[in-house]
C-alpha cells in the first residue's frame, strides 16, 4: 500500500446486499429513487484499492458501484433472477 494507491468506497455490508434485503422487505422491485437512497443512508467507508480489492476477495462476491448502482442492480437483479 502507497500514498498515492487510488482510493475505493466499500459499503459495509455490501450495497448489493442492502438493497437485495430492501427489495425483499418491500415485496416489491425497488425505484431508481430507493436505490439511491438507500446508497445515500449506507455506512461505508474510504480505504485503498488494495484493502479494498481483499474485501471483496474474502467477501467472495463483487458489490456493485455507488457511482452507476441503479444500472448495476438492475443487472444483478436480472441475473439473480434467471437462477
Amino acid at each position: 500500500m502507497s500514498r498515492d494507491e487510488p482510493l475505493r468506497t466499500v459499503f459495509m455490508p455490501a450495497l448489493v446486499v442492502l438493497l437485495r434485503a430492501a427489495e425483499q422487505e418491500k415485496n416489491a422491485p425497488l425505484t431508481e429513487a430507493e436505490v439511491h437512497a438507500i446508497r445515500d443512508d449506507a455506512v461505508c467507508m474510504t480505504v485503498p484499492l488494495s484493502i479494498a480489492s481483499g474485501l471483496e476477495g474474502a467477501r467472495g462476491y463483487p458489490d456493485i458501484s455507488p457511482e452507476d448502482c441503479w444500472r448495476e442492480w438492475l443487472s444483478v437483479r436480472e441475473r439473480t433472477a434467471a437462477e
